[in-house]
């Protein structure tokens, strides 16, 4: 456990009290700060992938480090919220309260927080799951046109091998490969908020203090490999560790939802799901695990360029 007195739970409560303009001069500057090079050390650990989340002799350093990169997402998320569309209609509870709650940030100020904290950010061309959340859908002619990104909304960020976060972009499309409304719209799993689409975080519906145990989806890519989830212990494809809603998802598209964090089409048992209200946010995949024969290309091939 790192202890400096530095804490990104800290740095949000800060956010969130913050009244006024120039919150990243007032609030984050000084935070980082006192963060200083013994956190970003603490920090640079989670970036190898080398099976430092594993073990009895890691566990308690692991929780804590884990619990620290998922308050550091959320502070992401707020400061990120003043660069995404507006939401169509509100939706249940994990929709937030109005973005004028949180203090607005510049990209470039957005940035400079977390490049100082070690992290490298990127965009990338072709859409990759790995590295693209879909933002916004716009419908191609073409059914079978592949997803190609047509803007970045915000870029996403690395920390060494391991996802910090995505960088949100607006896609173009065939049908069969990301429906309007569904791509863009279904609940975002492993995520805080966003403005513009309902959420499904493992912290929602925890008190104010006990949502702070809250683990950090940890995603690797590196020279050989991708790997997501990797403190996941639950296999995709047995039907005894499924819920009855995810068990209803075809064996594509439960790794589509792994991938994605959220479908890109309806699923073909959407009939059968329509009888379970709510089945969208009740589908407990934060465990799944893909198996190692699904993780060893380090480069995909999406729409027909190099996605890495």
């Amino acid at each position: 456990m790192y202890e400096g007195g530095t804490d990104a739970r800290a740095l949000f409560q800060a956010l969130h009290d913050h009244d006024g303009p120039e919150a990243y001069g007032k609030v984050a500057v000084p935070w980082l700060e006192h963060a200083g090079d013994d956190y970003r050390a603490w920090l640079a650990r989670a970036g190898l992938h080398d099976g430092w989340w594993a073990g009895e002799a890691a566990i308690h350093g692991r929780r804590f480090l884990i619990r620290e990169l998922y308050a550091l997402s959320r502070v992401s998320d707020v400061l990120l919220l003043g660069f995404q569309p507006a939401a169509d209609t509100p939706s249940g509870p994990s929709w937030p309260v109005r973005r004028l709650q949180w203090p607005g940030v510049t990209l470039f100020e957005y940035l400079a927080l977390f490049t100082g904290l070690g992290m490298t950010p990127f965009d990338h061309g072709g859409f990759d799951p790995f590295f693209h959340e879909i933002v916004d859908v716009e419908q191609a002619d073409d059914p079978a046109a592949p997803i190609q990104v047509t803007q970045v909304v915000w870029p996403g960020l690395m920390l060494g091998d391991l996802l910090f976060s995505r960088a949100g972009v607006r896609v173009r499309a065939g049908r069969r490969h990301a429906l309007r409304g569904v791509a863009d719209r279904f609940p975002l799993y492993w995520t805080f908020r966003r403005s513009y689409r309902p959420t499904v975080d493992e912290s929602h519906g925890w008190g104010s203090h006990s949502q702070w145990a809250t683990g950090f989806r940890l995603d690797y890519r590196t020279s050989t490999s991708v790997q997501l989830n990797v403190a996941g212990d639950v296999g995709i494809d047995v039907p005894g560790d499924l819920n009855e809603q995810a068990a209803q998802l075809t064996s594509g598209e439960r790794r589509d939802l792994l991938r994605n964090r959220c479908l890109l089409r309806p699923p073909d048992a959407a009939d059968v799901l329509a009888q379970m209200p709510g089945w969208e946010k009740e589908l407990s995949l934060f465990a799944w695990r893909l198996p190692s024969s699904d993780t060893g290309v380090a480069r995909a091939t999406v729409g027909g360029e190099p996605s890495g």
